[in-house]
């Protein structure tokens, strides 16, 4: 059956859109081959690791009382809305930083020549070597992750906004010449405007690094989250699901947070 048969076929459905039914075919074809591969690693490593099945199981024990917050069980909703809420503050922190900073360094040269230096010799570092340094700033390792967390957005958010502000056309800086916009006339109706879609996309790329980093933050930081709970029943005897569990549930938060900022995206992107 070619392309132009299997488009006919789905007629009956075209409310859905035909786009969106060979998307969630794709997706579908997608997951039953990370699932074959899967369950040959599974039966290579004679079920070391749990096959989709066997995962299945203890993905319902896990999810048989999430929100549990006792003192001693924490249970898998409160893990991950921790990891969440340490992500929350150190992406907002860098992006309240991030923006105006990439703003002022696209509307100057000057600017742009004294801190551009900076941000690429500190954009390369890899996120645990700024754990040691949050501990001794803050002498507090939650303070340490979300430190961490705050350095390495900083940089997509930073590089996209001064691109975006740095491309906008000369005959927009005129029309607000001609204009006689006041310079927050002309933040607002032109470069935001414009530079809209480059922040976003800064964002999306920097709340990726976040939510990536927040599991080698809790991994060394300890306390509730689901990082530490990966390093807790790997390093601890635990159970090889339940770090698949995890990874799983990581996967699903990213790929929505990536998903919310594309949509974003799309939604301004009449600016570019």
């Amino acid at each position: 059956m070619n392309q132009n048969k299997f488009l006919t076929a789905l007629l009956p459905f075209r409310g859905w859109g035909q786009k969106t039914l060979l998307s969630l075919l794709y997706f579908a074809l997608g997951i039953a081959l990370l699932g074959g591969i899967w369950e040959l690693i599974s039966h290579y490593t004679k079920n070391e690791v749990p096959n989709p099945r066997m995962t299945w199981i203890v993905l319902k024990e896990v999810m048989q009382n999430p929100m549990q917050d006792d003192a001693d069980v924490k249970g898998i909703g409160t893990k991950l809305f921790s990891s969440l809420k340490r992500v929350g503050i150190g992406f907002g922190l860098g992006s309240l930083i991030a923006i105006p900073l990439g703003i002022v360094m696209g509307s100057s040269k000057t600017v742009m020549g004294i801190f551009n230096p900076i941000v690429q010799i500190l954009r390369p570092v890899s996120p645990l070597a700024w754990f040691p340094l949050g501990l001794a700033i803050f002498k507090d390792s939650p303070a340490a992750s979300v430190f961490m967390i705050f350095i390495c957005s900083l940089w997509p958010t930073v590089i996209n906004t001064a691109f975006g502000v740095a491309s906008i056309p000369q005959d927009h800086k005129n029309v607000g010449k001609a204009f006689g916009f006041s310079k927050f006339k002309y933040l607002t109706k032109i470069m935001l405007p414009y530079s809209l879609p480059h922040i976003l996309t800064g964002l999306r790329l920097a709340i990726g690094i976040a939510w990536m980093v927040i599991v080698a933050g809790e991994m060394l930081s300890g306390g509730i989250g689901l990082g530490y709970f990966v390093w807790e029943e790997g390093f601890n005897g635990g159970s090889v699901a339940k770090i698949i569990v995890a990874i799983i549930i990581i996967g699903i938060v990213g790929l929505i947070l990536d998903k919310f900022f594309m949509a974003l995206q799309k939604r301004f992107s009449y600016a570019a």
